[in-house]
């Protein structure tokens, strides 16, 4: 999945189908392959309207402040994939 957003990112008109494929290979189904290309398509025009804009991030927003560990990570998602019913 990440493969997949990098390269959308960084080469967007580089997409081959096979970059569909390994995705169905690692077991997503067509909805998920359109989630994941939603997003980082929406991510990457965002990023790109606030740059070429000049928008600069809040002085208050720093590069630890926007960063978490692994172990963090797993907390967040534990507690947000409680009583959704999502197996993990």
């Amino acid at each position: 999945m990440l493969d997949y957003a990098v390269r959308l990112t960084r080469d967007p008109g580089g997409m081959r189908q096979a970059d569909v494929a390994a995705l169905k290979k690692a077991g997503f189904d067509d909805t998920g392959i359109l989630d994941i290309c939603q997003v980082s398509a929406y991510y990457n025009y965002v990023n790109r309207l606030a740059d070429g804009l000049g928008v600069e991030l809040e002085s208050k927003w720093t590069d630890d402040a926007m960063t978490i560990t692994h172990k963090e990570f797993g907390a967040r998602r534990e507690r947000s994939c409680e009583g959704s019913g999502e197996v993990e």
